[in-house]
């Protein structure tokens, strides 16, 4: 038997991340500008660390939490979703996670069975489409309006729902084009769930990184939506955790229950150690947050202005939250996104990815991270200037 034939064909099925791809072949070019990945570069804030270290030095991280969390992590929690989300959570709701992507996992393993759908905007997060897959459901992939910065096309949404439809996953602020999806638009995608006794399946990752005039709002802080939303979210982003892998999810305590049966086999407790970190994370100062808020705001600034100079080339919308944005390629060369990209990194020595990781949609666009530097931005369309030559704006 060949090693492919011991693959299942769910997984078998599945490109390889266009992500981590493009990482991999930036390592063999030299000095690349690297925009490709939605990494922080910052470091995690000190006392972060220092809290870690102190839980390591008191003996407290060698064994399991309980599965759900620590019980501090998850008070500090509730007291954050309360504040900040207006979602009146219990403990009892909350599941610590490895990162938002286990929760997500978890959760859409506990919503669907093989052959039912989910629904997702696109372009939308890459991953998210691997997870439906991965639950042997069918991702339904409806178009989002590019032209009204990649707005929810709620009528679309609703012409996508069948009897197989389960739920409609996606993120807010929007990997990978930055759209806040604002509140009125959130209160009738909730009323589509009511009316279709859908799941609502959030992914919260950039929600304290907003700008200009936009304001993140939590469809689970709506009363009709406190039964039937799973709302994830991230220490990675908020705090520059990237490695330390810890999340966490609230939902009713009657589908809190159900996604644990999935979260034990996937990772019994999130890393200890990790969870400690995160409790710091929610106590200490948040003025590393507002720190890199107005870092991002300003690197998507410059993002802007420098691809303003090159309006033969791309065209965007402005992304009003995360730290990713989304141009369309308007150059002959630009309808297959994956050679382009690999044609900017090997030529231009510039490491971007392919739109068309992110949905059908995403095809003839790439899409750029702005949580860098504002020198490697610089350095990045320094180069691409010179790549395209007199195709600028």
């Amino acid at each position: 038997m060949s090693t492919t034939a011991r693959v299942s064909q769910r997984v078998s099925s599945i490109d390889k991340s266009a992500i981590h791809e493009m990482t991999r072949l930036s390592r063999q070019v030299d000095d690349v500008a690297f925009l490709s990945w939605a990494r922080p570069t910052s470091a995690t804030p000190e006392h972060i660390g220092r809290a870690a270290i102190a839980a390591i030095e008191a003996g407290s991280t060698g064994g399991y939490s309980e599965s759900a969390g620590l019980p501090a992590l998850r008070d500090a929690i509730v007291a954050k979703l309360r504040r900040d989300n207006g979602i009146e959570a219990e403990p009892s709701q909350v599941l610590v996670t490895v990162g938002a992507i286990e929760g997500l996992a978890a959760a859409v393993l506990a919503a669907v069975d093989p052959g039912d759908e989910v629904i997702l905007p696109s372009p939308t997060y890459s991953t998210h489409i691997r997870l439906v897959r991965i639950a042997s459901a069918k991702p339904v992939m409806v178009p989002t309006a590019e032209k009204q910065g990649f707005r929810l096309d709620l009528d679309a949404m609703r012409a996508a729902i069948t009897p197989r439809t389960r739920a409609i996953l996606f993120c807010t602020p929007s990997n990978p084009t930055g759209t806040v999806f604002p509140e009125s638009q959130l209160r009738e995608l909730a009323a589509l769930c009511v009316e279709h006794d859908l799941l609502a399946i959030t992914d919260e990752a950039y929600e304290y990184f907003v700008f200009d005039d936009n304001r993140h709002f939590s469809i689970g802080s709506l009363p009709e939506m406190r039964d039937r939303t799973v709302s994830c979210f991230t220490f990675t982003k908020t705090y520059a955790m990237t490695g330390w892998r810890v999340g966490y999810l609230h939902a009713s305590d009657e589908l809190v229950t159900q996604i644990a049966k999935a979260h034990i086999p996937l990772a019994i407790c999130a890393p200890v150690v990790s969870q400690y970190a995160a409790l710091a994370a929610l106590q200490g100062s948040q003025q590393c947050v507002s720190d890199f808020a107005r870092h991002y705001r300003k690197t998507r600034d410059l993002m802007c202005e420098r691809l303003d100079r090159l309006g033969s080339v791309f065209e965007y919308q402005r992304p009003g939250g995360s730290y990713l944005m989304f141009p369309r390629i308007l150059v002959e060369d630009g309808q297959d996104s994956t050679a382009f990209c690999r044609k900017l990194l090997f030529e231009a020595r510039v490491s971007t990815t392919p739109g068309v990781a992110f949905g059908p949609t995403g095809q003839e666009h790439l899409r750029m991270s702005f949580c860098v530097s504002e020198d490697e931005i610089n350095k990045a369309f320094d180069r691409l200037e010179k790549h395209f030559g007199g195709q600028g704006g």
